[in-house]
C-alpha cells in the first residue's frame, strides 16, 4: 500500500493499492496494444488531443495545484504556475509537432533519400515529487504527440498527482492504455524495464537513482535520458546590477522552498562585490514569507518529506564542521526548515560539494572573474550556470569554460519548452523539451529510394 501525507498538517490523505505483477504486465500488453494503432494515427488527430490537454490543464488550474500543495506542500501560488507552465508546452507542442516531425529531405545520389521519424513504442517515465505535474507533462507532450504510449512510475508520495495525469489524458480524449499510471515499488522497475513491451526508460531523479535505472536499461539495451540533480552556480561579478536581478537570484534559489535540481545552490561572488551582495542578500531572504502552503501568499513553504529534512541538516551540520558558517536562519519546525544561508563554503564541505535540496543558499568568495569560472567549473554535476554582470561580451566568453547543460546570463536557470533541458556530467544525459526532447524516442530511420 502507498499512503500519502500532507507534510504541513501532517494528516494522512489516501491509501493505494499497489498493482500486482499480473497487473503490471497487463498494462504493458495494453500499452502495445494502444501503440499499434496509436502509431498510425496522424499527426494532426494527435495534436488536436494534446489542443484539449492544455484546456483542461488551465480548466483544472485550482484543482491540481491544490493537490500538489496537499501532497507535497508546494506553495499554491507556485502550483498555479506551475499548471499554466504544463499547458503552455503543450501548446508549444501543438504547433510545432508536424513540423518537428516531418521526414528531413537529404540530398545524396538516390533518386530520394530521406529521415524519418517514427515512434518506437512504449516508454517507461520515472518521475519525482517535486514539480509533480510539470515533470510529467514536459516528457509526455512530445512522447505522446511522437506516437509512442507511456507508463508513468511516480513518486510514492505524490500518487495522486499521479492518477490526475492518466485521468486527464482519458479526459481529453487519449486512447485507453495510450498513458497508464503504474503504482509500484522501485524491486518492480528491474522485471519493468527488462519487459520486450518497454522500449526506452526515461528518469528524473536523483544521482542514485539515475546510475541504477542507467544501468538496467543499458543492461537490457534500452534508450534512456536521464535528467539528474544539479549543484548549479550563481556567479556574481563586481559589476553586477544589484538592484535590478538580486530578486532574480533569490527566487533562483527558494522557488519551490529550494527543491529544485536546476536552483542556484553556489553562489559565487568575486570580492569585490561581496559585502554588498551579502546584505542585499540577506535582507531579500528574511522578506520571504513563510507559511501555509495553501496561503496565497506563503512564498516558502514546507519541504516534501521528513527524512529530506534530515538530510539537509546533516549535510549543513558537517559543512560547520569543515569551517562553514550559518549566518542566517537555520530553523526547523517539522517539515519546515527556515530559509538559510550559509557563508565561508569551500570545496570538500557537502555544501559545496552536494547537491542540497533545500532553501539553503551556499556562498562562497572569489578573488576575481576568473577564479569565480574555476571555482564554477569544479563540479561533479553539469545542469547550468547563471552569471550575473554587465559585461556581456567577457560573459561570453566564459560560456565555453563551464561544461553544463545550460549557461544563463543575468537571469536564473529555468526550463523552456522552446530550448532543449539536460545536464552533463553526473547530471545525467540526454534532452528534454524542444525539437530535441520530441525526437529522443524516435527511430531515426534512413530511408534511400533508386527508381
Amino acid at each position: 500500500m502507498i499512503t500519502t501525507r500532507n507534510p504541513y498538517t501532517h494528516k494522512d490523505l489516501k491509501q493505494y493499492k499497489l498493482h500486482t505483477a499480473i497487473e503490471t504486465t497487463q498494462m504493458v500488453k495494453g500499452a502495445i496494444t494502444a501503440f499499434d494503432s496509436w502509431k498510425e494515427a496522424p499527426v494532426s488527430y494527435r495534436v488536436e488531443l494534446l489542443k484539449k490537454v492544455s484546456e483542461l490543464l488551465r480548466n483544472r488550474n485550482q484543482e491540481y495545484a491544490d493537490l500538489m500543495t496537499q501532497e507535497m506542500g508546494k506553495p499554491i501560488s507556485q502550483g498555479l504556475a506551475e499548471i499554466e507552465k504544463c499547458a503552455w508546452a503543450c501548446d508549444f507542442y501543438a504547433e510545432n509537432a508536424a513540423q518537428f516531425l516531418s521526414d528531413e529531405l537529404i540530398a545524396t545520389d538516390a533518386d530520394e533519400s530521406f529521415i524519418s521519424h517514427d515512434p518506437i513504442g512504449t516508454i517507461l517515465a520515472i518521475m519525482p515529487w517535486n514539480f509533480p505535474f510539470w515533470q510529467v507533462v514536459r516528457f509526455a507532450a512530445p512522447t505522446l504527440t511522437a506516437g509512442n504510449t507511456a507508463i508513468l512510475k511516480h513518486a510514492s508520495n505524490t500518487t495522486g498527482c499521479a492518477l490526475a495525469l492518466e485521468q486527464l489524458f482519458l479526459d481529453a480524449g487519449y486512447p485507453k492504455n495510450c498513458f497508464q499510471t503504474l503504482l509500484t515499488d522501485h524491486e518492480q522497475l528491474e522485471k519493468l524495464i527488462a519487459n520486450d513491451g518497454i522500449k526506452g526508460v526515461t528518469l528524473t531523479g536523483s544521482e542514485k537513482a539515475g546510475r541504477a535505472i542507467a544501468a538496467l536499461a543499458g543492461k537490457n539495451l534500452k534508450k534512456s535520458v536521464m535528467e539528474l540533480g544539479g549543484n548549479n552556480a550563481c556567479i556574481v561579478w563586481e559589476d553586477a546590477d544589484l538592484d535590478k536581478h538580486l530578486d532574480t537570484m533569490v527566487k533562483a534559489r527558494m522557488q519551490n522552498t529550494g527543491q529544485s535540481c536546476i536552483a542556484a545552490k553556489r553562489f559565487i561572488v568575486v570580492d569585490a562585490i561581496y559585502d554588498n551582495f551579502i546584505t542585499a542578500f540577506k535582507k531579500n531572504v528574511q522578506l520571504l514569507r513563510s507559511g501555509d502552503p495553501a496561503d496565497a501568499k506563503t512564498e516558502i513553504g514546507v519541504m516534501a518529506r521528513e527524512d529530506l529534512v534530515d538530510t539537509l541538516e546533516k549535510q549543513i551540520r558537517t559543512s560547520v564542521e569543515k569551517g562553514a558558517k550559518v549566518t542566517l536562519g537555520d530553523g526547523r519546525d517539522g517539515n519546515y526548515f527556515e530559509p538559510t544561508i550559509l557563508e565561508n563554503v569551500t570545496q570538500g564541505m557537502p555544501a559545496f560539494d552536494e547537491e542540497l535540496f533545500g532553501p539553503v543558499a551556499a556562498i562562497v568568495r572569489a578573488k576575481d572573474r576568473d577564479d569565480s569560472i574555476a571555482i564554477a567549473a569544479d563540479s561533479k554535476f553539469g545542469l547550468g550556470t547563471m552569471l550575473f554582470t554587465q559585461d556581456i561580451e567577457a560573459a561570453r566568453k566564459a560560456i565555453g569554460s563551464i561544461p553544463d547543460g545550460a549557461f544563463f546570463i543575468n537571469e536564473m536557470v529555468k526550463s523552456d519548452p522552446r530550448l532543449p533541458f539536460g545536464g552533463t556530467k553526473n547530471s545525467g544525459y540526454g534532452r528534454e523539451l524542444s525539437k530535441e526532447g520530441m525526437l529522443e524516442f524516435v527511430n531515426k530511420k534512413t530511408i534511400y529510394i533508386k527508381k
